[in-house]
């Protein structure tokens, strides 16, 4: 019955024409997600999830609504009507004033050009500000300033009660589109092409008044920039439409390598050869970024590109991971990667190091006579030593979660207690450990059958 629910939420795509994409069978045996659950409620396509704390998250789209969920029963906390059209952006904000007790709100902006503020407790508004030129489109939270930013047409600096501390002047029709927190009170706004750096400065006056500066504008990408993402303290990486990849130093701004062509086999000769993908917009747009210490993973297209911010190059790729484009993609701890598709799946890889084939035998015979075979043995060998000192990875497909039957936007991950995912179908999906699961249910049945056992000793 779990296998039906499972393989049976979409049409099997591309059935007409021979797919690329790689395929997995009924036995995952690394993927834990065997069980899920269906969340309903939204009446319109759900494009936003945001977590609030370890067992509760908030999900928001095109029907202006907002529920908060408990991930591990699945019960539906709250239901939230404010707005009037989609939603547009969903920020996670911590209240962190001691004079009052924490509380956990989050901010929501829509289409209505209107952005409020709940309190995620009792689900009721905290303040509701309607005074936008333009529709915002991004929300970032500085918690250790204790304000928080909006996006549009122009940079607004709020308090968590929803007063303007500052703004920027018009910047452009366009807006900005993407916000990044940058160390010493900055920040990085995508506006179209450009980045915008900006600092963020509390008055000397000693009230609450902020300023806001504008340092610097970076035009070195090519078209609109699609993805944000810091990696630390010391860096953060843009993403195009048209596959350029740029690394920054987050201190001084300047650009520390680039790829505008990370896909090319090549430029890249030792990555896989598929990797060449076609030039068209749709095919080579960076939908989203995560990063780790150590690499950028980019969902670039159908694919997903592994970029290795030492070696300064594409480590492992998966030219066609899904039939559709990638929407989001996420690291998880243990080496393993999850990315979502407008196809309506969502799968698991493993980033694994492919095993190194020794170097070829040294020609001899008749080839050394012209000493063809000197040449030949220098080569190997540096080609030997090549190999030795660089190793090589790979994506390898561990497991194939499929219940959406449309495009699955994002998704969160909860650690043991599962994945969330929402979707253009209206629905979001808690997958959860199997073995756990019914790990679980058996010792809460042990538990009563041990209650019911001692209240009849008693009796």
């Amino acid at each position: 019955m779990l296998r039906w629910l499972i393989g049976g939420g979409r049409e099997p795509q591309g059935l007409a024409e021979k797919s690329s994409v790689q395929t997995i069978g009924e036995e995952q045996i690394r993927n834990p997600y065997t069980e899920l659950l269906v969340l309903k409620g939204h009446q319109d396509i759900v494009r936003f999830l945001v977590q609030i704390d370890d067992c509760r998250f908030a999900s928001a789209g095109d029907d202006g609504i907002i529920f908060l969920w408990n991930v591990q029963t699945g019960e539906k906390l709250h239901e939230l009507h404010g707005h009037t059209h989609k939603i547009t952006a969903v920020a996670p904000f911590s209240s962190s004033d001691v004079t009052e007790e924490k509380m956990n709100l989050i901010i929501t902006a829509s289409a209505d050009r209107t952005v409020i503020v709940w309190d995620c407790t009792s689900g009721r508004q905290v303040r509701k500000v309607s005074c936008f030129h333009s529709t915002v489109k991004c929300l970032t939270v500085l918690q250790r300033l204790n304000v928080w930013l909006s996006g549009g047409s122009d940079l607004c600096v709020w308090n968590q009660k929803l007063d303007l501390l500052c703004k920027t002047s018009h910047l452009t029709d366009a807006g900005i589109s993407a916000l990044v927190e940058l160390p010493k009170n900055c920040v990085a706004a995508a506006v179209g092409k450009e980045l915008i750096i900006f600092r963020l400065s509390a008055s000397n006056s000693g009230s609450e008044g902020w300023n806001i500066l504008e340092l610097k504008r970076l035009a070195d990408h090519q078209d609109n920039i699609s993805s944000l993402v810091s990696v630390n303290d010391l860096t953060f990486v843009t993403g195009s439409h048209i596959g350029e990849l740029i690394v920054w130093d987050a201190l001084d701004w300047t650009k520390q390598a680039s790829e505008c062509n990370f896909w090319d086999s090549a430029v890249h000769p030792d990555v896989q050869p598929e990797i060449k993908l076609s030039q068209s917009p749709h095919e080579t747009s960076v939908q989203h970024l995560t990063s780790d210490e150590e690499c950028v993973f980019a969902a670039v297209g159908k694919g997903i590109y592994v970029y290795n911010l030492q070696m300064k190059r594409v480590i492992a790729c998966q030219k066609t991971a899904h039939d559709s484009s990638v929407l989001h993609i996420e690291r998880l701890p243990n080496r393993q990667l999850i990315s979502c598709s407008e196809d309506g799946s969502v799968r698991i890889w493993e980033l694994r190091e492919k095993q190194q084939l020794p170097a070829e035998p040294v020609p001899t015979g008749f080839f050394n006579m012209w000493g063809f075979g000197r040449t030949n043995k220098q080569a190997n060998q540096a080609a030997k030593k090549m190999q030795e000192n660089t190793p090589v990875y790979f994506l390898e497909l561990v497991g194939d979660l499929i219940g959406h039957s449309s495009a699955v936007q994002m998704f969160l991950y909860f650690g043991e207690l599962g994945l969330a995912t929402c979707s253009a179908d209206h629905l979001i999906i808690l997958w959860k450990d199997g073995e756990r699961e019914s790990s679980l249910r058996s010792l809460t049945l042990f538990k009563k059958l041990a209650q019911n056992g001692d209240l009849q000793l008693k009796l």
